[in-house]
């Protein structure tokens, strides 16, 4: 444990910004897994759940979640598999 009064509030500020990462990270590969079952399975609103992982790529990026290029592999991947679902 730290015993510096600004290393102790380093380690609450990490893990405040570890939790809300881990946040951020979990609902952008729920998104994307569902967005990927959606294109599988044909479903109607495949469109606007694709829309929506894009969304939130984007959204992870802004925040510093994801590289800029890790998230453009990834929105070109959504997109590669909507144009073969339509």
């Amino acid at each position: 444990m730290p015993n510096v009064k600004s290393a102790k509030k380093r380690v609450k500020v990490i893990a405040a910004k570890t939790l809300r990462n881990k946040m951020i990270r979990s609902d952008l590969r729920t998104a994307i897994k569902k967005a990927e079952l959606a294109l599988q399975t044909g479903a109607d609103n495949k469109v606007e759940v694709t829309r929506l992982a894009m969304k939130k790529i984007d959204s992870a990026v802004s925040k510093g979640i994801l590289h800029k290029n890790n998230a453009a592999r990834k929105k070109s991947s959504l997109a590669v598999k909507l144009n073969r679902a339509s």
